[in-house]
């Protein structure tokens, strides 16, 4: 009890989650049998993983196609596509973070990449600048749904037997529905901000279709290879550094050597924050095991809730209130190791479950008062948090409503997996 008390009060005054997790779980070590050194052990021991070694390697896979100066094809693209609808700016910004999701799997990259071009720009056209910040940010979510996901592969680590290519192809339905549910929106809603262009002709399209290959292709080659079973998802990931320094610097050519030092330090940077919660939250359930937590928490819940769909509502009500106060992956860490064995207990899918814990954590990227999102976002378009609050309120409930879906219609999840035999 002390040590949960320690870790909520350092949450509410702001530390950061790992160094909260870690001195809650030193004042709990404090009070049992075992010596301190076991803490630098356990640490280390939650890294010692191969499978882990895919993260660093996205991280840095994302990095290089985001520095090679692929965002310009990737809206070219989407524009020829969707550009001449109505409301055809916000719905290229909605279709060009589908494809941003299959380089990084980074809701936090997809808004700042992405941001820096659209914020602007639809402020041109005539949309309200806190809207444009809103729907980039909204729309941001469906970079950690559609793979690759660093998301889908710490969920599959905590898991230890979910199948991560079956995680990923169960994300693609998700993020598809996600990006059909805001344009619907953004077509009803914003459609009298911009006026209607002609579609461009089928020349151009196919120009555009042609520069954007590079980009299209690697998630393509990245999960294809993986389905094959040519490779393992750690392997994939290197492939898809391999893939993405070769691309930058060979085929489009933007890539400087230059630039690699700045890019690998930014990739270590960022790898590092996920890695570091890792090993010290598995710390912390190593404790929370051998004081068998998830144990009595598990009988607890399953005495009071026998109904699959009343568990899964459940779970989804925590998860958006946790999501309010903590970054994803840490409350993915935190949480899962108690969730899903309850999830298992009642017969529900592990794929589909992974997919309902990640995309009601995602959502949290974009709620106040912590959605990181918000915060990259109004970093570029500086209308302030409130303003940006007050115009993604309705994204939000679309969200929701697709949440609902991939909830209580457990095929729209499980179905790409099934095709492809997981």
């Amino acid at each position: 009890m002390t040590g949960f008390l320690i870790l909520l009060v350092l949450l509410i005054i702001g530390s950061p989650i790992a160094f909260a997790i870690l001195l809650a779980v030193l004042a709990h070590l404090t009070e049992t049998p075992f010596p301190l050194s076991l803490i630098s052990q356990r640490i280390f021991a939650g890294l010692d993983s191969f499978a882990i070694l895919a993260i660093p390697l996205f991280v840095l896979a994302g990095e290089l196609m985001n520095e090679s100066g692929i965002t310009s094809r990737i809206i070219t693209f989407a524009n020829a596509c969707v550009g001449h609808m109505r409301a055809g700016l916000a719905q290229v910004n909605i279709w060009a973070s589908v494809i941003f999701a299959g380089l990084s799997g980074s809701a936090v990259a997809d808004t700042s990449a992405l941001g820096r071009i659209f914020i602007p720009e639809m402020e041109k056209r005539g949309y309200p600048r806190d809207f444009a910040a809103a729907l980039t940010a909204a729309s941001s979510v469906i970079g950690p749904m559609i793979p690759p996901s660093i998301p889908v592969i710490i969920y599959a680590l905590i898991t230890s037997g979910v199948s991560v290519p079956a995680l990923f192809l169960a994300g693609v339905a998700p993020g598809i529905l996600l990006a059909i549910g805001l344009s619907i929106y953004v077509r009803t809603f914003a459609g009298h901000f911009e006026a209607q262009h002609d579609p461009l002709p089928w020349k151009d399209r196919f120009k555009a279709l042609i520069d954007a290959w590079v980009p299209l292709f690697m998630p393509i080659f990245i999960v294809g290879s993986i389905l094959t079973g040519i490779v393992t998802p750690t392997e994939a990931a290197a492939l898809a550094g391999g893939y993405a320094l070769l691309a930058g610097m060979f085929i489009l050519k933007s890539l400087k050597i230059r630039q690699l030092p700045r890019i690998f330090v930014t990739a270590m940077r960022d790898s590092s924050v996920i890695l570091i919660i890792i090993a010290v939250v598995s710390l912390a359930n190593w404790m929370l095991t051998f004081s068998q937590v998830p144990q009595k928490v598990s009988a607890m819940v399953l005495a009071e809730i026998t109904s699959p769909w009343m568990f899964l509502l459940m779970v989804n009500a925590i998860l958006l209130v946790v999501g309010l106060f903590l970054e994803g992956i840490a409350a993915m860490l935190i949480l899962l190791p108690i969730l899903h064995p309850i999830a298992m207990s009642l017969g529900i899918d592990p794929v589909h479950f992974g997919i309902v814990v990640i995309f009601n954590l995602m959502i949290g990227l974009i709620t106040p008062p912590m959605g990181i999102c918000l915060f990259v976002s109004n970093s570029i378009a500086n209308v302030g948090i409130g303003a940006i609050s007050r115009r993604i309120l309705p994204l939000f409930l679309v969200e929701l409503v697709v949440l609902a879906i991939i909830t209580f219609v457990p095929q729209t999840v499980t179905f790409l997996p099934r095709v492809f035999g997981f």
